[in-house]
């Protein structure tokens, strides 16, 4: 069943849905009324609804029954990526959305091949948020993770004081075989708690970029004995996480 989040909720029994899930629903759907849709509120609740009527500018949607249960993970799992080249950082929000990322905080290192360009900046965070949104109706979230605009690691120090752990993951640390802070990390970690977790664009964060976040009250950590690409980091992490809090009983 398709999954749309909307603010539209008229009231306790009704949904409107209109612009590109307006289109979606009537162009690319082809739906008529008496089909069901999922809508989801800001809040994060979700409704089962049927079609009632769709007009020249909106589906009008009612309640058959608000959805029980939440599919989100319990705790908050930040997602920093120095950008990397070419499409990497869609794809680390796409699949990152799918395993339960709950925001992505770019930031510009100083191993970063692309420049942040912040004439540019409107229309990429916009299709970044896009991205997240349509993967979080995909793989049937309660909320959409957030993307912020690209920040500077020193803003990033400045962000991460509003979090309740703070990891790096660093390839020198799996080189040495360090294979505890990431679990011992979870272990610590209580339902409604936040991890932000950074991790280096391609050729990795400088020894002076780690400094900086140690001493600002971050742990390096291993992602076990191999050396992951920086696309593929952040999913370990994610799928990690979600191990341990959801299939580890």
């Amino acid at each position: 069943m398709q999954r749309y989040f909307t603010e539209e909720l008229v009231n306790p029994d009704h949904f409107h849905l209109t612009g590109e899930d307006y289109h979606h629903i009537v162009r690319v759907m082809r739906m008529k009324a008496g089909d069901e849709i999922i809508c989801v509120t800001s809040t994060g609740n979700s409704a089962i609804c049927q079609i009632a009527e769709i007009t020249a500018e909106m589906v009008v949607a009612n309640v058959v029954k608000w959805e029980e249960g939440n599919k989100e993970l319990p705790v908050f799992i930040v997602i920093a990526s120095g950008l990397p080249k070419g499409d990497k950082l869609e794809w680390i929000i796409q699949k990152g959305t799918e395993l339960g990322a709950h925001e992505f905080v770019p930031f510009t290192a100083s191993r970063s091949i692309v420049k942040w360009d912040s004439k540019k900046a409107g229309k990429k965070i916009e299709r970044w948020q896009k991205i997240s949104k349509e993967a979080a109706e995909q793989s049937h979230r309660n909320i959409i993770p957030s993307v912020r605009e690209p920040v500077s690691l020193k803003q990033l120090t400045t962000l991460a004081k509003d979090y309740s752990f703070k990891l790096i993951a660093y390839e020198e640390e799996a080189r040495t075989g360090e294979a505890s802070v990431l679990s011992e990390t979870l272990s610590k970690m209580s339902a409604g708690e936040s991890l932000l977790i950074v991790f280096g664009p391609e050729g990795g964060l400088t020894p002076g970029e780690v400094s900086l976040l140690t001493e600002n009250g971050f742990l390096a950590c291993g992602l076990g004995p191999r050396i992951l690409r920086t696309e593929t980091a952040p999913l370990y992490v994610l799928s990690a996480v979600s191990y341990h809090f959801e299939l580890l009983r």
